[in-house]
């Protein structure tokens, strides 16, 4: 947080600072935007549920078993990620919320209705391809935790 709140009065002060008396140049170039797509990933998918009801998930929010909801250990909270059993060729989008799996051999926690929906409740595992749909809007993410940050400082 304090990253955080230093660098929004480092763009500050660099915004009111005098003009530079330096001129750009009169040709950029063509202007090429690269973005990379995540490759998908590929491996061992496990589910919780009730166990975990109403429980604080990593990102704060409340655990629903019934929501389509994952755990992945780096994709940012809020990804969109369509996740495929490769046995039934079922898939569904979920959200990731939370941090895991605790089990390093696993590539995601998805909640009981996604494991429902894609067809894994009895067997309790699944060979699974994630592959990311959407990332989350990024200056929501900012606006949440200034807020969060200027709440804090407040109380």
């Amino acid at each position: 947080m304090r990253k955080l709140v230093l660098g929004c009065a480092m763009a500050g002060l660099i915004v009111l600072s005098p003009k530079s008396e330096a001129k750009p140049p009169d040709y950029f170039g063509p202007i090429s935007t690269v973005v990379q797509v995540p490759k998908a990933e590929i491996g061992l998918a496990s589910w919780y549920g009730s166990e975990r009801q109403g429980m604080h998930t990593a990102s704060g929010e409340l655990f629903d078993c019934k929501k389509l909801t994952a755990a992945h250990r780096m994709l940012p909270f809020g990804t969109t990620v369509r996740v495929t059993n490769l046995k039934n060729f079922e898939s569904a989008l979920l959200r990731i919320n939370d941090r895991g799996p605790g089990v390093k051999s696993r590539l995601i926690d998805v909640s009981w209705a996604a494991a429902k929906k894609l067809g894994f409740l009895q067997a309790g595992l699944a060979h699974v391809e994630i592959d990311v749909v959407s990332y989350p809007d990024l200056c929501s993410i900012c606006t949440r935790q200034l807020t969060s940050v200027h709440t804090s400082m407040v109380n």
